[in-house]
């Protein structure tokens, strides 16, 4: 059966889409069939891919959402697409009982098609994000190398637990992944410290470093390993993504 793998953080910019994406490319170079869904309502995951928002997100729709799924320009990468819809987005975020076994049921469904499923999620622990970790089989979670990096980690970790305790117990801790690394600031060393200190081997040893590269290859519809595939940008995904096949 396939991986789930749910990216999350409830703070913005701390490189969740930027990984969802660019591991989600990484794994189908490594000849992984891999389908990335986005679940977040900006649809930055959508747009950096070159793909177009969906007038109405599938993961709420009653067809089977193998006739959502598009390919990209990425060999072995399909997407399900975002939507802005509002409408699709309340649903998605109500909690109701039954969209989140619709949730479920939908990524189970396409399982057996694809070795990884990736879910770019909403920056927030709402009842979205919660969906999308009762759907998942492990959690990553990216992390800043700033002042304020284990802000709100405790609340994210309980949320994540209770999903544990809700469901059936497949979801478990995948890894959390340090990004906008930098080993010059002495900051960057305090927190890298402080992290492997507190969680242990749940820590990637990769770290994702700050590369312009990462930041302008959405704007050209590109994963970074087409815009920049010498950038350290992508090395450090290369080295992600083979840490995420180890733990397999």
């Amino acid at each position: 059966m396939g991986r789930i793998l749910c990216v999350v953080n409830q703070k913005g910019g701390v490189g969740k889409t930027t990984t969802a994406v660019n591991l989600a490319s990484a794994l189908s170079m490594a000849q992984q069939s891999c389908l990335l869904v986005d679940m977040d309502p900006q649809c930055n995951a959508t747009g950096s891919l070159g793909i177009t928002p969906s007038n109405g997100h599938a993961l709420v729709a009653d067809q089977v959402l193998s006739e959502s799924i598009q390919e990209t320009s990425q060999a072995g990468l399909a997407i399900v697409p975002g939507s802005r819809t509002f409408q699709d987005v309340d649903r998605l975020d109500s909690g109701d009982e039954d969209q989140v076994h619709r949730v479920r049921k939908h990524l189970d469904s396409v399982l057996d098609q694809y070795d990884f499923v990736i879910i770019d999620c909403p920056p927030s622990v709402g009842e979205l994000t919660q969906s999308a970790l009762s759907a998942s089989t492990e959690v990553l979670m990216p992390i800043q190398c700033e002042y304020f990096a284990m802000e709100g980690l405790t609340q994210l970790i309980k949320i994540i637990r209770s999903v544990m305790l809700s469901t059936d117990g497949r979801l478990t801790f995948g890894g959390i992944l340090l990004t906008m690394y930098d080993p010059s600031l002495e900051l960057t060393q305090e927190v890298d410290q402080e992290v492997r200190e507190f969680f242990g081997d749940i820590v990637f040893d990769s770290v994702v470093p700050r590369d312009v590269a990462l930041s302008e290859a959405p704007s050209h519809g590109q994963n970074v390993f087409q815009y920049a595939p010498r950038s350290r940008g992508a090395f450090a995904y290369t080295q992600l993504c083979m840490e995420v096949l180890q733990r397999d």
